[in-house]
């Protein structure tokens, strides 16, 4: 049976399938895909249930801050992308700027930081249809490139919790058109692709 998947801005989906999607337990119930948008040093202090709200108000914006994707009609994940400057945790991390020469106030490059892939949808090419949307998204929004910062994983290897994976693989982000550009850390890369003027990649 062919599996069929649908991508929407996440201003088009309701807050009660985005709220499906993150979970009522876990990493990405906690988190509401606020780390990179919220400094270290006010990240305990806010409390869960702000960061859900954060991100119904970043979510519901009219340039929202990410994709959903459905399959079969039902909400299966999450992608964020947003300009790289909407994140600010970005800008003193060492991913993704060791061994490049980048601006780092650049609005016009934007990022995928996060992909959350719903229980029991996971292994079914949720993610890989997400970040093919997304350089659709931000090509269309006028970015002149897109980046991604996936998590290298080795042969055989395992990972203690799945949550390490929230910012995607190598393969998703090849598959979609993206080329390496940077290995800043052993286990991770800059994955990024450049359009051409006129909304051209």
């Amino acid at each position: 049976m062919e599996i069929v998947i649908s991508v929407v801005p996440a201003n088009e989906a309701s807050w009660d399938d985005l709220c499906a999607i993150f979970g009522e337990r876990g990493e990405p119930f906690r988190c509401r895909c606020q780390y990179f948008k919220i400094p270290s040093a006010e990240w305990d202090a806010t409390p869960v249930s702000e960061r859900a709200e954060r991100l119904r108000e970043q979510t519901r914006a009219p340039s929202t801050s990410g994709l959903v994707a459905y399959l079969d009609g039902e909400p299966a994940g999450w992608c964020a992308v947003e300009p790289r400057t909407a994140y600010p945790r970005l800008r003193t991390a060492r991913v993704p700027w060791a061994g490049r020469d980048e601006d780092r106030a650049d609005p016009g490059v934007w990022a995928v930081t996060c992909f959350v892939t719903r229980t029991g949808f996971r292994r079914r090419g949720v993610s890989r249809a997400l970040a093919a949307a997304a350089v659709d998204f931000a090509r269309r929004r006028g970015a002149t490139a897109l980046e991604g910062y996936p998590i290298v994983k080795e042969p055989g290897q395992e990972f203690a919790w799945i949550g390490e994976l929230y910012v995607g693989t190598p393969t998703a982000f090849a598959d979609a058109g993206f080329a390496e550009v940077s290995r800043p850390t052993a286990r991770r890369a800059v994955m990024r692709v450049d359009f051409a003027p006129g909304g051209r990649s």
